[in-house]
C-alpha cells in the first residue's frame, strides 16, 4: 500500500516478469464481478495472481484468507492498494497473520540512479562514508533540481515530464478517487487550501489552530484531514524523542512532505533555482533529506525509528535515530562548510539516559569529516 503513482504495480509486475496473472479493479467490469461474486472472481483469477487496487473491492479478503489457509504456500496473493485507512482496516481484519506489509514511497536518489540495492537503513556510523559515496559529491545545483523535481518515478526518472502538469493531474485525481472517499470533502477548494497551507509549513512544528487559521477550516477538520494525508503517504508526522515513551504521544510533531516535488508544487516555486534562493530553501532542503532517510528502512520493510529533539532550553536537534538503545543525534543544514555552530546543539542529547552514538551534519560537504568528538560533516551522497 501507500501513496498512488510511487510505482507499485510497476514494481510487483517486474519481479512477476509474466509468472503470475495481474489483475486490476480499476477495470469496471472486473470490479463489478468482484464485488458481486468474489468467489466467482477467486475461480476466473487463481494464484498465484496479483490484484491491483484491492481497497476497492475489500470483499475479496475473506476468500483469499479461505484460499491462503486451504493452500498454505507463501505469495500466492501479491495485492496493492492506495487508499491506506480502507485498505488496512480490511486487512487487518481479514488477513491477520497472514500478510506481509510493505509501505511503498517515492524513488529514492540511488534508485532513481538504478542502484536500488544500495539502498539501505542509515545510521551514521563514518565506517559506512565509503561505500555510501561512490556515486561522487552532490552540489546545490543538483540537490535542488531533484528536490524541486521531487521523487514521484514519472517524474524523477524522465527529465522531459512536465512536472507542473504532473503534479496538478495528480492532485486531482488523489482528490476525486482518495480524499472523496475518505473524508467526504464536499468543499474541494477548501481542502486545496489546506493542502497548500499545509505544504507551506513542511518542515515545521505542527500548529493546528494556525493551520486551521490559514485553510479557513475548523481544528477538527484540520485534523481529520491531516490523519488522511499521513495514511496517504504524503505526510509524515516526525514526534518528539522522549525517554517517557507514553510523553511521545502528548507532544508537537513536526510536519513533512514525503515528495518535495510536490510540495514546491503547491507552494509555487517555478524552479530549482527560485526554490533555492526562497525563503523556504532551507524547510526544503531538511524535508528531502528526513523523505530520503525514511525510504532508505521502509523500503527495507522496516519502521524509520525517527524523532526529533527539543528540550526546555529550547534546543533542537532535528533529528534523532534511535536504534538498539543508541540515540543518533543529527542537524540537517544547507551549508557547504558546517561549523561550531552547526554542532552545538548536539550536546543536547547527552542529558539523557540512553548511550549517545556517532552524530553529524548532513550537510553539502563533499566528504565526510570529523568535526570533533563523534560528530561528523555528513555529504548527502551518503544517504
Amino acid at each position: 500500500p501507500r501513496a498512488r503513482q510511487v510505482g507499485k504495480t510497476t514494481l510487483l509486475r517486474r519481479l512477476a516478469r509474466g509468472g503470475r496473472e495481474y489483475v486490476s479493479l480499476d477495470d469496471p467490469l472486473v470490479l463489478e464481478l468482484a464485488r458481486n461474486d468474489p468467489a466467482l472472481f477467486m475461480q476466473r483469477f487463481p494464484p498465484p495472481v496479483i490484484i491491483d487496487e484491492i481497497q476497492y473491492a475489500p470483499g475479496l479478503l475473506p476468500y483469499i484468507k479461505m484460499a491462503v489457509d486451504e493452500h498454505r504456500r507463501p505469495g500466492m496473493f501479491w495485492l496493492t492498494g492506495s487508499q491506506h485507512f480502507h485498505l488496512m482496516k480490511g486487512v487487518s481484519e481479514s488477513l491477520a497473520g497472514r500478510v506481509a506489509i510493505l509501505n511503498l514511497l517515492g524513488l529514492s536518489r540511488l534508485e532513481a540512479l538504478g542502484r536500488g540495492d544500495e539502498v539501505r537503513p542509515f545510521i551514521p556510523r563514518p565506517a559506512e562514508a565509503v561505500s555510501r559515496t561512490a556515486s561522487g559529491p552532490i552540489g546545490l545545483k543538483e540537490a535542488y533540481r531533484m528536490i524541486w523535481r521531487g521523487s514521484f518515478p514519472a517524474v524523477a526518472t524522465a527529465a522531459e515530464t512536465d512536472r507542473d502538469l504532473f503534479c496538478a493531474s495528480y492532485v486531482q485525481t488523489y482528490l476525486q478517487r482518495d480524499i472523496r472517499d475518505l473524508a467526504q470533502v464536499g468543499d474541494e477548494t477548501a481542502f486545496i487550501r489546506f493542502l497548500r497551507a499545509a505544504a507551506a509549513r513542511t518542515g515545521m512544528l505542527l500548529n493546528m489552530a494556525d493551520l486551521a487559521r490559514d485553510a479557513d477550516v475548523s481544528p477538527n477538520t484540520v485534523k481529520r484531514w491531516l490523519s488522511i494525508l499521513e495514511a496517504s503517504g504524503l505526510v509524515h508526522l516526525l514526534p518528539p524523542y522522549h525517554e517517557n515513551i507514553t510523553l511521545r504521544l502528548v507532544k508537537t510533531p513536526k510536519l513533512y512532505f514525503l515528495d518535495t516535488g510536490l510540495c514546491a508544487y503547491l507552494t509555487g516555486w517555478s524552479s530549482p533555482e527560485t526554490l533555492e534562493a526562497g525563503a523556504m530553501s532551507g524547510a526544503f532542503f531538511e524535508t528531502w533529506v528526513v523523505a530520503e532517510l525514511i525510504k532508505g528502512y521502509r523500503h527495507n520493510g522496516r519502521q524509520p525509528p525517527f524523532f526529533y529533539y527539543r528540550d526546555r532550553d529550547k534546543r533542537e536537534i532535528d533529528l534523532i535515530i534511535v536504534k538498539d538503545g543508541t540515540v543518533y543525534p543529527l542537524e540537517i543544514k544547507k551549508t557547504a562548510s558546517p561549523g561550531k555552530k552547526e554542532v552545538r546543539n548536539l550536546q543536547a542529547i547527552k542529558r539523557t539516559r540512553h548511550q549517545v552514538g556517532p552524530g553529524g551534519v548532513i550537510c553539502l560537504c563533499e566528504r565526510w569529516l570529523p568535526l570533533g568528538d563523534g560528530v561528523s560533516a555528513i555529504p548527502l551522497a551518503c544517504l
